[in-house]
């Protein structure tokens, strides 16, 4: 998954994405203790990535996507982190060579 991902990152997220030849997306999660001490803090930012995702599945259909948290994530707001996210699911579904339409 590392090697041959397509990365897309800013000050809270890096995010892998690849395709994996399947009509579903599946997420997995880095959300490290060196990022983020507190175990309340790594959970919040796990939920966040999670209902986000549930959100965006469908439009990224075919993906194998890898969030992992930096050190900024920690301090952002709620909203702060579903922007940032956005983002970053607009940028795996261009690198697929998907146009999906965005809300």
């Amino acid at each position: 998954m590392f090697k041959k991902a397509t990365r897309s990152q800013d000050k809270w997220f890096t995010v892998l994405c690849r395709d994996n030849k399947m009509n579903v997306a599946r997420l997995g999660l880095a959300i490290s203790k060196k990022n983020c001490r507190e175990a309340t803090g790594r959970n919040r930012i796990k939920r966040i990535v999670r209902e986000s995702f549930r959100q965006h599945q469908a439009e990224l259909a075919g993906l194998d996507i890898v969030v992992i948290n930096q050190p900024g994530s920690s301090t952002a707001t709620n909203q702060t982190l579903f922007g940032s996210l956005l983002g970053h699911w607009q940028k795996c579904r261009e690198a697929d060579g998907g146009a999906a339409a965005w809300e």
